[in-house]
């Protein structure tokens, strides 16, 4: 079995060999070319017909002859003139000399039909030829014979006669005249007892105008009908390259201005009329170019950010440097070396936060999820912090106890112990000298809590979603510049969102002051 090789994506081969339009006029008019081909079987009924009034004509002829078998050609010529048929069957008799003897059409008594001049039918006539010769030309069928008739009529005229004389065998044969109306003949030799080849012939001959009216009138007919769904298929491919290729070059030239890095001025269509697949196509294009925009903004304000955390530092390791030459006190200078020893230290913890926070999202990509023990992992990173020395400035920390196996989430454990970690960092540098940290975590339903709670200032209400960006500024007021990159809140939501959870501060529960960070995730 042959099948169509596909490129990358998963596309067939031809699937980019011409433009949606042409594809789609194709795809209709396969459909109108599967009914031009009832034109065509018009033409085998046609032939079946008049084969079927040739069978009937020779059988007529045979009857004929046979008659004449039995009473004599002599006898039976006068039974020849009176002969008349509905049809009009012209019946000659030619004796063995090849001379007629008898034509029915001779005697205007039994005539029951008129010629008509073809010359005098006008254009529906002339118009009907024209669509035979191309019928028949497409159809591949072949010419007939022209009916000729000689003004000396003898049998050595007719192929078909003088064959059937010679050889005793009936012999059929169609014929067409000047407006392609066909004629069958019939030649049936009358094998008298007694004498010899070649023989008496009855030669007869009938024009099929009803057979070739019908076929014409039904050609007419689906070609009328052929061209009526002609134009309904061709404005229904018009219409339909309308509301799909139109909407799609529109979309295509805005994400190739985009590609061109003009976003700030491209409207990408939302279309939101559209209820199908296309409207779908635009908003999802939209929402990508609104958040590559979003994107382009994020990076862009990072890197000013980078820049301006960068600057103070250097600054302050440049103003030091240019002083050492001056400054002889010993003391003075190493105050000086100290300064830039810990600038060189907020420069080094600065970039790692920055290198951190600029490899989130690849690594995020990668985490592998899994069934997480979100209780147990707090209890163990509360542990291991107590367990290093107290906390600077007296701070206690704390933790509810939680069975094991009631708070479990699917979450990356290294990931979600580096949130509660810039947790504890964010309210250890808020929390007072002597101040307390709790930290619980519980199963609330469908969801897993992990609040962390501290006795510091608290966050104001508008600074409630700055806090979560990068580089906030906002410091606690004892600790001095540069302890903190201000990443550690923005990289605890990158890694929350990611994990389809949310991130949120508020106030503490006991109405005391300080601030409290809700975190929830999904519970197993």
């Amino acid at each position: 079995m042959l099948r169509a090789r596909r490129r990358s994506g998963g596309a067939p081969r031809f699937s980019g060999w011409s433009s949606l339009v042409t594809r789609i006029l194709v795809v209709n008019l396969l459909a109108i070319l599967a009914l031009a081909g009832a034109l065509l079987y018009i033409e085998s009924f046609r032939t079946r017909l008049l084969e079927t009034r040739e069978q009937e004509l020779l059988r007529q002829g045979e009857i004929m002859a046979h008659f004449l078998e039995n009473q004599g050609v002599e006898k039976g010529r006068p039974a020849i003139l009176d002969l008349s048929s509905p049809r009009g069957t012209r019946i000659r008799l030619y004796d063995a000399s090849g001379r007629l003897a008898a034509d029915n059409w001779d005697n205007p008594e039994t005539t029951r039909f008129e010629l008509v001049d073809p010359t005098t039918e006008g254009f529906r006539r002339e118009s009907a030829i024209v669509i035979d010769r191309v019928i028949d030309f497409i159809t591949g069928q072949r010419e007939l014979p022209p009916l000729d008739e000689p003004e000396d009529d003898r049998r050595g005229i007719w192929p078909e006669a003088e064959e059937a004389a010679i050889t005793g065998a009936a012999v059929t044969r169609a014929r067409q005249t000047r407006d392609r109306l066909v004629v069958l003949q019939a030649a049936v030799p009358v094998e008298i007892p007694g004498e010899s080849r070649p023989f008496p012939v009855v030669l007869l001959t009938v024009d099929t105008p009803d057979v070739i009216d019908l076929v014409r009138r039904e050609r007419m007919t689906s070609f009328l009908v052929f061209l009526s769904i002609l134009g309904f298929s061709l404005a229904l491919s018009l219409y339909l390259a309308r509301i799909i290729v139109v909407p799609l070059r529109q979309l295509a030239l805005a994400a190739h201005r985009v590609r061109l890095g003009r976003q700030r001025d491209v409207v990408v269509p939302r279309l939101p009329h559209r209820r199908d697949e296309i409207g779908g196509l635009a908003r999802a294009l939209a929402d990508m170019t609104a958040a590559l925009r979003q994107r382009i903004d994020a990076t862009e304000a990072f890197a000013a950010d980078v820049a301006h955390e960068l600057k103070n530092p250097l600054a302050s390791i440049r103003s030091a440097i240019e002083a050492l030459g001056s400054v002889r006190d010993e003391k003075a200078r190493a105050q000086l070396f100290g300064l830039i020893e810990e600038d060189v230290r907020r420069i080094d913890r600065l970039i790692t936060d920055i290198s951190a926070a600029s490899r989130l999202d690849a690594e995020l990509s990668r985490a592998r999820l899994q069934p997480v023990d979100v209780g147990q992992l707090v209890e163990g990173l509360v542990a291991a912090r107590t367990a290093a020395g107290p906390l600077c400035n007296g701070v206690g920390l704390f933790v509810e106890p939680v069975r094991k196996g009631e708070a479990v989430a699917t979450a990356d454990a290294d990931r979600l112990a580096q949130v509660v970690n810039n947790l504890l960092d964010n309210a250890q540098s808020f929390s007072p000298e002597g101040g307390r940290i709790d930290v619980r975590v519980q199963r609330r339903g469908p969801i897993v809590e992990i609040r962390v709670e501290d006795e510091g200032p608290g966050v104001p209400q508008e600074a409630r979603d700055a806090i979560f960006e990068r580089f906030y500024s906002e410091r606690p007021r004892h600790e001095d510049y540069g302890k903190h990159s201000g990443l550690g809140l923005s990289i605890a939501r990158s890694i929350v969102e990611a994990l389809d959870g949310q991130i949120r501060v508020g106030d503490r529960k006991d109405g005391r002051t300080g601030g409290a960070f809700l975190v929830t995730l999904p519970a197993i």
